[in-house]
């Protein structure tokens, strides 16, 4: 393998309507719902941060701005919880504006994650970049992102992250095709299937919102066609690459996903959280105990 360029920048898709959340995101988007006291996004840009990943392109749509607000300075909040001595909440104010450099682009009209993706070019440029999508992220202890980022470089191909699914959640994903190599959660990818049935999955690994990809995509999205549902997709830009040579592999993630894309996912993910914070897990599980306790009876 040949040493490549790591990449350094982040490409964090935004720009969708969240329409399973209305009425909720008519206003606000889903990106900042919060888990906790923290939005969904601010888990997102924290994991590529940790990764060294410090220039962070958000792809916006209408009425979006407020993502890029969360992370400005607020100095009439800082000024009023340095005045009140709350040393924590200031940090934690703060830290969102420190996290990484923040830069947006608008995607004008909501035609597929590979149209999202291509609105980053000009930022981007021919250097290899990671996407994270908006709603999901991992554990914090489990990252995933700093091995991708190692293997692409070395490759200089398509670096996926994927994870084992149940048979009966294929049809949820895109699902991959794979060859096994010598270590064991990392898989050659031979092929792409955009949501099959069960019966026609070559295997239960699924393609999740992580992904590293050198700049030649670029090329190729301009080159897709719309597909599925009318839109430009990623998936066919990266099959592209792959029928060209371009090396595609795969990373499997053993860890916990938090996957916010859906009502049930979201409130799944408040409730694990919130129950593993040392200020008020135990408090909260108490709580939630008892109450489904009380249902139950």
């Amino acid at each position: 393998m040949t040493t490549k360029k790591r990449a350094a920048k982040a490409v964090i898709p935004a720009a969708g309507l969240a329409t399973r959340f209305l009425p909720a995101t008519k206003a606000v988007p889903k990106e900042l719902l919060p888990v906790v006291d923290r939005p969904v996004l601010q888990y997102i840009v924290e994991e590529a941060a940790a990764a060294g990943l410090n220039d962070v392109l958000l792809v916006t749509g209408r009425g979006k701005t407020s993502m890029v607000d969360h992370f400005d300075r607020r100095p009439d909040v800082e000024q009023r919880l340095e005045e009140k001595g709350d040393q924590e909440r200031l940090a934690a104010v703060r830290r969102t504006s420190e996290l990484a450099d923040i830069y947006t682009v608008r995607q004008g009209e909501a035609l597929g994650l590979g149209h999202a993706v291509g609105t980053a070019a000009s930022h981007v440029g021919d250097e290899p970049f990671a996407v994270l999508l908006g709603d999901e992220f991992v554990e914090e202890d489990r990252p995933l992102l700093p091995a991708m980022l190692d293997l692409q470089a070395e490759t200089g191909g398509i670096v996926l992250a994927l994870l084992e699914v149940s048979p009966s959640e294929t049809s949820r994903y895109g699902i991959a095709s794979v060859e096994k190599t010598d270590e064991s959660d990392l898989v050659k990818v031979t092929g792409l299937v955009e949501k099959p049935s069960p019966e026609e999955a070559p295997s239960n690994l699924a393609v999740i919102g992580r992904y590293v990809l050198p700049g030649k995509i670029f090329d190729a999205i301009a080159d897709t066609k719309p597909g599925a549902g009318g839109e430009i997709q990623l998936t066919d830009a990266m099959a592209t690459l792959l029928a060209e040579g371009t090396p595609v592999h795969g990373i499997v993630y053993r860890g916990h996903r938090y996957d916010t894309g859906m009502p049930l996912g979201y409130l799944q993910t408040v409730v694990e959280l919130a129950v593993k914070r040392p200020d008020l897990g135990e408090e909260f599980l108490t709580w939630l105990t008892d109450f489904v306790g009380g249902r139950k009876g």
